[in-house]
């Protein structure tokens, strides 16, 4: 059985999704692959995970970096868990493009070429948004690329976290 609870952000409302232990998904209200990781049968409910991950969006929301992180499960492929993964090290108010986590996951398989369009599609796929930074994935350009939660919402997260190119 998966659980849900629901979240007020200035971006307005966010649905937390937990497997009663960890996160399994946090997604803005209506967004793109909304509800990906739950199971057909869910039901609402106080978790302390749940309470942790609205401290940590208190946190965050007020301008600053949160010191921790609730306990995540992700629920997906093992290529898209290695792009999640390296997703959680980019440090709050940076970026990293799609072409840098390409070059990194093939730096870690010894391989030659990783492609940033395969790339792309797990940062598109994220189930955990902003636990998960999927919104400091930007083009190698400097461009701020799509965004499952509506690319108004990643402008407005990357200038809350003072966005600056590197």
């Amino acid at each position: 059985m998966d659980y849900i609870n629901h979240y007020c952000s200035p971006l307005g409302g966010i649905t937390m999704a937990s497997d009663g232990k960890s996160i399994i998904g946090l997604w803005f209200d209506g967004q793109k692959y909304f509800g990906s990781t739950l199971s057909e049968k869910y039901c609402v409910e106080d978790l302390p995970v749940f309470g942790q991950t609205a401290e940590w969006l208190d946190i965050y929301f007020s301008g600053q970096a949160p010191d921790f992180l609730p306990p995540l499960h992700m629920k997906t492929t093992e290529f898209r868990k290695t792009v999640w993964e390296i997703m959680l090290t980019i440090p709050f108010g940076q970026t990293m493009a799609y072409r840098e986590i390409a070059d990194t996951l093939a730096c870690r398989r010894g391989l030659g070429h990783m492609s940033a369009q395969a790339v792309g599609g797990a940062v598109g796929h994220n189930a955990i948004s902003l636990l998960i930074p999927c919104h400091r994935v930007i083009g190698s350009d400097g461009s701020l690329t799509g965004y499952a939660g509506g690319l108004h919402k990643k402008q407005y997260l990357l200038a809350m976290e003072s966005y600056r190119k590197h």
